[in-house]
């Protein structure tokens, strides 16, 4: 069936002056664009179905350039700490999550997106803590930012952390002070393997979570996702929904170049192409953590400290021997990035593999910086040089501005997120939200962008603001062409996949403050509508 669209605002993402006021969709491609007049003779064909936009606004599809789609179904089935204020609230949030889920005192309780920043105490919940939500019960609590948690003595002795585990590589277990005792907090490395541990015998549905992360994604307009840092495990359990035609969106996945890099090599129906709307993108690798955690890489020390600057997950050699990994396997490389000495590791390395590369095709891999929240004018400079794309999560502005501003000083603090330095700079930025840290909504990125404006109303670097076609631009256009898409997607034009969303008023054209308003009203993936307001999720 053919679908005609017109009667509202359309935004082609092709030129910011483009006037069109119709398009036609045929066979999940984009067969014709233009005004209205161009379409009257389709208008009395019975055979094209007739979509009166009735003055909403039809738009590309959002494109998801980095997050976890593997979390996103489990992090739902989760204590919900994000409204916790103190440790009462995050005990009895805990309490009441166990009493209603029927669990037994040997379940696992895992609860997530506290945040120490905001609770009353301004400290983690350790096993101090945890303790008064169960004694039998092992305990887990994800910090909101995924790079640090605590856990009760339970939760130890599940995973075998005691005075004698030394810390992983990369990671940092809390001790009670003056001892060796463990207090139950864990940084990046550390918390790695007792997530792990916690996770290995879980009883849940992962094919029916994998469906609740998707429906969270396509009800926010996006119709591609990404997978950044895909286990081998949810990188099967990928394969089986799409042989299956259960992925509703394009799902990009991202293997760890340090633990499991072999699994683009044995599944070449994916590797660098969809196969049933599943693709392996390349490669990903953490270089360090957070900066409202502050385990992120600085070059110099966070307010507050003499020497403390965080600190890096591996060597310089070993980050040249991973990057040069990418580029001799022809692979794009995403590196997660918060501090600038984790950019500064990054882009040494990155610019000494490619001068010893041999690969012909060595300039041509759009190599990603994630996150880029400290990144220096000098850096950005120097990703011009190597082609590399800043992925900036720009809702750090709004989420966590204020505490940037607590733990990097105003300097520091105010540049974070710098996305109008990196535009004029002809960078291709694109914004993510790195979900599940915080939801997939585009249309919230967009606003933090242009207005940047932190949860306590202060302005930050307001300088940094971009226009709001630009910021539309990070999350279409711009983010098709981090995934080598931009032939396909991203755009309303003739020939591209009819990937679009229907939103209810022109973000172009309201207030910037009330962008985040908006509403998607549907969803439409290669012609078809996969959510809409008023129904559920269809195929």
């Amino acid at each position: 069936m053919k679908k005609l669209y017109f009667g509202g605002d359309i935004i082609t993402m092709e030129n910011e002056k483009d006037v069109v006021e119709a398009v036609l969709v045929e066979d999940g491609v984009i067969k014709k664009v233009g005004s209205f007049i161009d379409f009257e003779s389709f208008m009395n064909d019975s055979r094209i179905e007739k979509i009166d936009l009735k003055g909403k606004t039809l738009m590309p599809g959002f494109i998801d350039p980095h997050g976890h789609l593997a979390m996103m179904g489990p992090i739902s089935q989760m204590a919900d700490l994000s409204k916790c204020e103190s440790f009462d609230d995050v005990i009895y949030t805990l309490k009441l999550y166990i009493e209603n889920r029927g669990l037994n005192r040997e379940d696992v309780v895992v609860g997530f997106g506290y945040d120490h920043n905001f609770l009353k105490e301004e400290k983690h919940p350790t096993k101090e803590v945890l303790n008064h939500v169960s004694a039998e019960n092992p305990i887990f609590v994800f910090h909101a930012s995924g790079h640090v948690g605590c856990t009760n003595d339970a939760g130890l002795k599940l995973a075998e952390i005691d005075e004698n585990t030394p810390n992983e590589d990369g990671g940092v277990i809390g001790r009670i002070e003056g001892t060796m005792e463990p207090n139950g907090y864990l940084e990046e490395g550390s918390l790695l393997s007792l997530q792990k541990t916690l996770f290995q015998d879980s009883k849940a549905d992962i094919v029916e979570l994998a469906n609740l992360g998707q429906a969270m994604y396509i009800k926010n307009g996006i119709t591609t996702v990404q997978d950044g840092a895909t286990s081998s495990e949810y990188l099967e359990l990928f394969k089986a929904l799409a042989e299956q035609g259960d992925l509703k969106v394009d799902v990009v996945a991202y293997p760890l170049v340090v633990e499991n890099p072999d699994d683009m090599g044995k599944n070449e129906k994916y590797a660098k192409k969809y196969h049933r709307r599943l693709k392996i993108g390349g490669y990903k690798l953490f270089l360090d953590g957070s900066p409202q955690g502050k385990t992120a890489w600085m070059t110099e020390p966070y307010e507050g400290e003499e020497t403390y600057r965080g600190y890096s997950w591996y060597k310089d050699e070993q980050v040249k021997q991973y990057v040069a990994k990418a580029i001799n396997d022809d692979v794009q490389l995403l590196t997660h990035s918060n501090g600038d000495a984790a950019s500064d590791q990054l882009l040494r390395n990155y610019e000494a593999a490619l001068q010893e590369s041999d690969n012909s095709n060595k300039a041509n891999l759009r190599p990603v910086m994630i996150h880029c929240q400290t990144v220096r004018n000098d850096q950005l400079d120097k990703m011009v040089e190597l082609s590399m794309i800043p992925s900036i999560f720009i809702p750090h502005t709004y989420y966590w501005g204020d505490v940037h501003l607590k733990n990097l000083g105003h300097e520091r603090g105010s540049r974070i997120s710098p996305a109008k330095s990196a535009f004029e700079r002809g960078l291709v930025v694109n914004f993510h939200q790195d979900p599940p840290v915080v939801k997939p909504d585009m249309l919230e990125t967009i606003w933090c962008a242009v207005n940047r404006i932190t949860r306590k109303g202060v302005h930050i670097g307001p300088e940094e603001c971009i226009p709001v076609y630009d910021a539309i631009k990070a999350v279409t256009i711009n983010a098709a062409y981090a995934y080598f898409e931009e032939d396909q997607k991203g755009s309303i034009k003739e020939g591209k996949l009819a990937d679009l969303v229907i939103l209810d008023q022109n973000p172009l054209k309201v207030d910037k403050m009330k962008i985040k308003e908006l509403q998607v009203v549907e969803t439409i993936k290669e012609g078809k509508t996969i959510y809409s307001v008023d129904s559920v999720l269809t195929e």
